[in-house]
């Protein structure tokens, strides 16, 4: 069960992905040419447009997996990443059609958005929905596995077609090839979601008639504290990841002139690391608990970013990789922990819609611009480590919204989180009605 959903999510973010590391070739594809930093930052932009779409396509898949459950719905939104994907790697150029080109990639990603809005959040409600109470960190440290491995098959994809292609070929056509792949892969993610089982939780509130949309909205009051701490360090979560996977690549280029490769060869290494390093930290949640663990990952990401982007802007290999290391560490911790706190704050009857949103929109706001952030903050300072002081200042808010979350290791995810009775009024526990 594990496996299928890990395999699903991984092909999933694989075509989101390619992107983030195609970005300097996209810039020359998909918009004018002349001014290198401006077309980055339209690039950027146009990454930033798919988040856009997240939140609503949280909310509506949310809802649709709340009502008719998970498996059915995660199946959906693959299908919907892998078709858009492989619909960008048959574009034509800027420089074939004007900027009808630059439209129609918008639409694509758009439609990336909307699918991906679905995604991490029902899948982690899937996984959770399945574990036993005192492992949870430990089971859903898989889908940050299979979140990283995608960046990293994605990165090394990109990177053997750089260094097996001359920088024409991959400029006219080698670029798309990682695109067309989504192809096979969607269509294999989902044979894979099909058959899949749904989740005991979600059976046991379709035994007890509880699922029905304005239920949903109506029960949803209650946990708008609860979306809004857990935002607020998600927010961190975002910034950290598409720093470490995304934007650090375009960084060691831009900024540290290493070539496509080293680039991308680099990010392969560093992401296969933070795969590793997930399941360990899956484990240390289990044991010092959530809050722990929000704790010591914030202050990581405090205290090493500066040393990490210091280091990655060196003109070696090794420095490189270090630094990406160093990032990695807080990155991994606050996803792990996002994982697992996704679905343990939330009830059954709302948990992929309040969880749903609470993750797309802080990955909307912190995560979809950190790209176009970072490239902009560099730009307008002239201080290459701008990017880090940023992340820096987010690590700290995410800190005290972290320490305003309860604990909730133990909570088993058959039962509702503890309400007042005034809150408690719509909804007062999974398989149990109003009087």
């Amino acid at each position: 069960m594990i496996f299928a959903a890990a395999i699903g999510n991984l092909v999933e973010w694989f075509d989101f992905a390619v992107y983030g590391f195609l970005a300097t070739i996209l810039a020359e594809q998909f918009f004018p040419s002349g001014d290198s930093t401006a077309a980055l930052l339209q690039t950027f932009a146009v990454f930033a447009v798919a988040f856009a779409l997240r939140p609503l396509g949280g909310m509506v898949f949310g809802l649709i997996g709340d009502r008719i459950g998970r498996r059915r719905t995660l199946a959906v939104t693959i299908l919907m990443m892998a078709g858009s994907t492989t619909v960008i790697g048959l574009l034509p150029s800027y420089h074939t059609v004007g900027i009808a080109a630059t439209v129609l990639l918008c639409a694509a990603r758009s439609v990336q958005g909307f699918s991906a809005g679905g995604e991490y959040a029902g899948a982690c409600a899937y996984v959770l929905e399945h574990c036993p109470p005192d492992r949870k960190g430990r089971y859903s440290s898989f889908l940050p596995v299979s979140t990283f491995l995608s960046f990293a098959l994605a990165a090394l994809l990109s990177f053997a077609l750089s260094a097996s292609l001359s920088a024409e070929s991959m400029s006219s056509w080698g670029w798309r090839i990682p695109f067309l792949v989504a192809a096979p892969l969607g269509l294999f993610g989902f044979y894979i979601r099909s058959r899949l089982e749904e989740t005991p939780a979600f059976h046991a509130i379709e035994e007890q008639h509880e699922r029905a949309p304005l239920q949903t909205w109506r029960a949803l009051g209650p946990q708008a504290g609860a979306m809004l701490k857990l935002g607020g360090f998600i927010s961190v979560t975002a910034l950290s990841f598409y720093t470490f996977t995304s934007y650090m690549s375009t960084y060691l280029q831009a900024v540290a002139h290493v070539s496509r490769s080293t680039a991308l060869l680099s990010s392969v290494i560093a992401l296969v690391f933070a795969a590793a390093l997930a399941p360990v930290f899956g484990r240390f949640s289990d044991r010092v608990g959530r809050r722990a663990t929000m704790t010591i990952s914030c202050l990581l990401l405090a205290v090493l970013v500066l040393p990490a982007f210091a280091l990655a802007g060196g003109n070696s290999l090794p420095r490189i990789i270090g630094g990406q290391w160093l990032l990695a560490l807080g990155t991994v911790m606050c996803n792990v922990v996002t994982a697992v706190l996704l679905s343990e704050l939330f009830p059954t009857r709302v948990r992929y819609t309040a969880s749903a949103i609470t993750y797309n929109v802080a990955y909307t706001l912190f995560g979809g611009t950190a790209p176009f952030v970072a490239t902009f903050l560099i730009s307008k300072t002239g201080n290459n480590l701008s990017p880090a002081l940023y992340l820096l200042v987010m690590s700290i808010v995410a800190l005290l919204c972290a320490r305003a979350l309860p604990e909730t290791s133990k909570r088993s995810l058959t039962d509702e989180p503890t309400s007042t009775p005034e809150t408690a009024v719509p909804v007062l526990g999974d398989g149990v009605r109003r009087a």
